[in-house]
């Protein structure tokens, strides 16, 4: 199954934080999705990656953003080189920290994200999206691609994230 996971092209206009450009908006599956979030992570005080959050609609709260039966796109953009046993290990830390996603059939699929992910370069990308009736979907640079069916992994992804990186 092919996914058009593709930036608009031409003059999108574009934020910078940290050295990292984003558009201002990307289309997911021929829906328009704009960048609601950025932000900058960082281990010790060096800067790993500039991420961004992508919805179709500006929600009032965290809880709306997971909630709602919407398209949306988490998108790390690199700023140093991450091997992909690193990768695998912050994700499994931060994965294992999130209570929606301790059952067995959340830790399966959790691992099935895990053996998705690849080392990346600078300038790399890790895109985690949600796209309404088919779930979600592991794409770009930092990963071999998966695809993992329905809303309720999304869900407890989402709401792992914006736990620990709350959207103002």
């Amino acid at each position: 199954m092919a996914l058009a996971l593709a930036l608009l092209a031409g003059g999108a206009e574009a934020r910078a934080l940290s050295g990292v450009r984003m558009p201002d908006a990307i289309s997911v599956e021929g829906q328009e999705l704009t960048l609601n979030h950025m932000d900058v992570k960082r281990r010790y005080v060096f800067d790993v990656y500039v991420w961004g959050l992508y919805l179709t609609q500006k929600p009032s709260s965290n809880q709306e953003a997971i909630a709602s039966d919407q398209a949306k796109q988490l998108q790390m953009r690199f700023k140093r080189n991450v091997n992909r046993d690193q990768l695998v290990t912050a994700f499994r830390e931060f994965l294992s920290q999130s209570e929606s996603l301790r059952s067995p059939e959340m830790r399966r699929l959790s691992e099935q994200l895990l053996q998705s992910l690849r080392g990346v370069k600078k300038g790399d990308s890790l895109l985690i999206s949600y796209v309404p009736d088919q779930g979600l979907v592991v794409a770009g640079e930092g990963s071999g691609g998966a695809s993992i069916p329905g809303k309720a992994f999304a869900d407890a992804l989402f709401t792992a994230w914006l736990r620990a990186n709350p959207i103002q």
